[in-house]
């Protein structure tokens, strides 16, 4: 069986992934006077966990605006 990662190095990255790297390196900006009193492999890590708990964040409230929009408009429809 083959490595997937082969093809991965030569493809070129996904939006999702310019995306997540793009924000990334807006994390280190952002908090860049703080970050720089980790070491480097820490201030990856970091940048990183920010990233995920707020994409994270934002997948979870556009879940429930979908929902609440949907209640709302069975409500509606049930209740001329």
């Amino acid at each position: 069986m083959e490595s997937d990662t082969s093809t991965r190095t030569t493809e070129s990255p996904s939006d999702l992934e310019v995306q997540r790297a793009y924000l990334e390196s807006r994390m280190r900006e952002v908090f860049g006077d703080e970050m720089k009193k980790l070491s480097e492999d820490l201030q990856s890590a970091l940048a990183d966990d920010i990233v995920t708990a707020f994409l994270n964040r934002i997948s979870l409230f556009v879940k429930i605006q979908a929902k609440k929009r949907r209640y709302t408009r069975t409500k509606r429809s049930l209740n001329p």
